[in-house]
């Protein structure tokens, strides 16, 4: 399973996500969220990474091919376009600057589901209100579940991922809101159990 811990806020709370087992590390530009980072927090983030996790860079304001050259500038692995703002083209643009593009979205009647429909490389299907922590209703996957590399997220926390995997049956999660004691601040101790319920599902 693998394991995405978005909108790391700290150096020493992505060293606690990296240590306890994440597949991937977020960090969050987008002025409107509590998660924001500059770039140079963003920076200090992805170097305590050293490649022992995937980076990415989550944008939701950010024109498509800005975000991309900032990804570039940044040393990101992926760029996660986040939001409906962003078209098929923007995809086609961004990849031009950047290799590893990640399309999020919410699940509506017109969500494409189809991982790599719009070039991406992975899909990650969020809440309708990202970042809110709302757990959305996942028999709506029950018809439209997509196939290939996918991440659940939305609503997750350490008490209910395991839960949320058996249901879904996605290819990987991502939390971030589930792992804060406070909007935008990470809880080490929360983070820890999340891996660990999520990487539980497992055995």
């Amino acid at each position: 399973m693998f394991v995405k811990v978005c909108g790391l806020d700290t150096v020493a709370n992505t060293r606690i996500a990296v240590d306890a087992g994440a597949d991937a590390i977020g960090v969050v530009m987008s002025p409107r969220s509590p998660r924001h980072v500059t770039p140079e927090g963003a920076a200090a983030i992805i170097a305590e990474v050293q490649g022992r996790a995937t980076t990415v860079l989550v944008v939701r304001e950010m024109p498509a091919v800005e975000a991309a050259r900032m990804a570039e500038t940044m040393g990101v692995d992926v760029l996660q376009l986040h939001g409906g703002r962003y078209a098929p083209e923007d995809f086609t643009d961004a990849l031009t600057v950047h290799p590893r593009i990640w399309r999020a979205t919410s699940l509506t009647e017109a969500t494409d589901v189809r991982v790599g429909a719009w070039g991406e490389e992975r899909l990650l299907l969020d809440a309708p209100q990202a970042g809110s922590g709302e757990r959305w209703d996942l028999n709506a996957l029950t018809a439209r579940r997509p196939t290939g590399e996918w991440l659940l997220a939305g609503g997750l926390s350490p008490a209910n991922v395991a839960d949320a995997i058996t249901t879904a049956h996605p290819w990987g999660v991502d939390v971030s809101s589930g792992v804060e004691s406070a909007p935008g601040v990470k809880d080490p101790a929360l983070i820890q159990a999340f891996v660990a319920a999520a990487r539980g599902t497992e055995r």
